[in-house]
């Protein structure tokens, strides 16, 4: 019993006789990197509708092969098509004197992931997306094959961004910045612009498509002694 009462005492002392922490003073640092796109992603798909639900399917089937063919054709190895999502719903006529909805129909609709780094003919392939039966065309994404050297620079810059401000508040409190006490790094995100959602009807036209600058951005908080 009596070791057991002095082992118990040995982290109380040590616990009251440890250091307490330097000054210090915390500071953030943000940048914002703006960089050309060499990708884009985009939503394409087939909706039909009809009485039947078989017929629903088939016409999709059928209209959706078309658009796949051509996208192929254009896409060549410059893209990627993969199954994004598939429904098959009940179209309800709501009735107006307050009785049981009944279904006039049914619709379905098949999307396909569509990415490309050919940035320069997306405005021609969504033209014949929507010749070849596409009727809808979801929000652009511009994004960055490899990331990683511009995420690089952002994290950088964030940190001299931070020091700058360390720098700025120990002036003003009258001490000197000491060595680093802590870098924590708060997650950089990359900012994808949308192009506005197409509509699958557009003018005969040449759709213009001009792809936003992707914008990656970093955060840090810098802990700095002072003294």
């Amino acid at each position: 019993m009596k070791w057991q009462f002095l082992l118990a005492l040995v982290p109380l002392c040590a616990t009251a006789q440890s250091p307490s922490a330097p000054p210090s003073v915390r500071a953030t640092g943000e940048a914002v990197i703006e960089a050309k796109p060499d990708l884009a992603r985009l939503n394409i798909g087939v909706v039909t509708r009809s009485s039947s639900a078989q017929t629903a399917a088939e016409q999709n089937a059928a209209q959706l092969k078309s658009t796949l063919d051509q996208l192929r054709s254009m896409l060549g190895n410059a893209g990627q098509i993969q199954t994004s999502g598939y429904s098959l719903t009940p179209d309800y006529r709501v009735s107006r004197d307050g009785g049981q909805n009944t279904i006039s129909g049914y619709v379905v609709s098949n999307t396909v992931e569509v990415t490309t780094s050919g940035l320069a003919g997306l405005g021609k392939l969504i033209d014949a997306v929507v010749a070849s039966g596409g009727n809808r065309i979801q929000a652009v994404q511009f994004l960055l094959k490899d990331d990683t050297p511009v995420r690089a620079q952002a994290l950088a810059e964030a940190v001299r961004q931070a020091r700058s401000n360390a720098q700025a508040m120990a002036a003003a409190m009258g001490v000197q910045l000491g060595p680093v006490l802590l870098l924590e790094q708060g997650g950089p995100s990359i900012i994808r612009p949308v192009v506005r959602a197409l509509a699958a009807n557009v003018a005969a036209a040449p759709t213009p498509i001009e792809p936003s600058n992707v914008e990656v951005r970093a955060t840090v908080t810098l802990t700095m002694e002072v003294h």
